[in-house]
């Protein structure tokens, strides 16, 4: 603690965080969507990783108590709203041991500049060429179908409201709410749950041997084990501080964050960093103080 220095944090969402940080407001942003090449040149951002996160697909069907499984082109026709009806061949091809209802499906997603956005339809773009046609890889997809939650908090109750809806939203809202999570199939071909195991698994699969590419996409990793909706979150820094103090009371933020701060990421329901990757963080901290 130090009294002398004081802390606020605006939860404004992923892409509002970066556009602040980038034209000088504020000391750092955090979020979940990795800079583009021109926010790390021209910009002089940078990013670094500070806990993992799984997003995960949540639902609603009265009367279904058995794992409902669905692919990433399952999710993509869902979402761009070409299967509309929980019955559809495609769910039940996957699902051949539930009785699915005879239900229009309510699809409900996130507005503009959301750091889920991002990993959610990153996902879903290495998954279905028609979705990355369609839709691609933003924090702001244009969703073709839907209607939007503004706070993970308010994507959870809708989707716990509406029967027959399917959204998706950061894992540990999903657990906190005991709202239904879809199994996901990866890419070694299992249908996979989001825990904080298999969500480290993803990040061991990207990261190993090397431990260093601290801006890497973690989605639809390989492993038996992946959960293949996975991300680092991120927190954004300019290259440079023009102010001494400041960079010093920063400096002093990272190194709790990477220290006592990861043990409060796994309490708040986030996977704390593989420890080859926690020492390669600190490491590069150490270097930019």
């Amino acid at each position: 603690m130090n009294a002398h220095i004081q802390m606020r944090y605006l939860p404004v969402g992923t892409s509002e965080g970066i556009k602040q940080i980038a034209h000088g407001v504020g000391d750092f942003g955090a979020g979940e969507a990795q800079l583009t090449d021109k926010e790390r040149k021209e910009d002089n951002l940078m990013e670094l990783p500070i806990v993992l996160i799984g997003i995960v697909p949540i639902y609603n069907l009265p009367d279904v108590h058995q794992e409902l499984r669905l692919s990433g082109e399952v999710l993509a026709e869902i979402f761009i709203g070409d299967i509309k009806n929980w019955n559809a061949a495609p769910i039940a091809k996957l699902n051949p041991d539930i009785a699915l209802p005879n239900l229009a499906i309510q699809v409900i997603n996130r507005p503009a500049g959301k750091g889920s956005n991002f990993v959610f339809t990153d996902y879903l773009s290495k998954t279905s060429s028609k979705f990355r046609t369609q839709v691609g890889t933003s924090p702001s997809p244009k969703w073709p179908v839907g209607v939007p939650a503004e706070r993970s908090s308010d994507m959870a109750d809708k989707v716990k409201a509406t029967p027959g809806s399917v959204g998706y939203v950061e894992f540990q809202y999903a657990v906190k709410g005991n709202i239904s999570q879809v199994a996901v199939l990866n890419p070694a071909g299992r249908f996979v749950k989001a825990s904080s195991d298999t969500i480290e698994e993803a990040c061991k699969a990207v990261e190993t041997p090397r431990w260093n590419s601290f801006s890497a996409s973690l989605t639809n990793a390989p492993g038996a084990d992946s959960y293949p909706i996975t991300s680092f979150t991120w927190i954004y820094l300019r290259s440079k501080s023009t102010d001494s103090a400041r960079a010093a009371a920063l400096g002093d933020l990272l190194n709790w964050i990477y220290s006592e701060g990861q043990q409060f990421a796994i309490q708040e329901g986030y996977s704390e960093l593989p420890p080859q990757l926690l020492a390669a963080v600190r490491k590069k901290i150490k270097d930019l103080q």
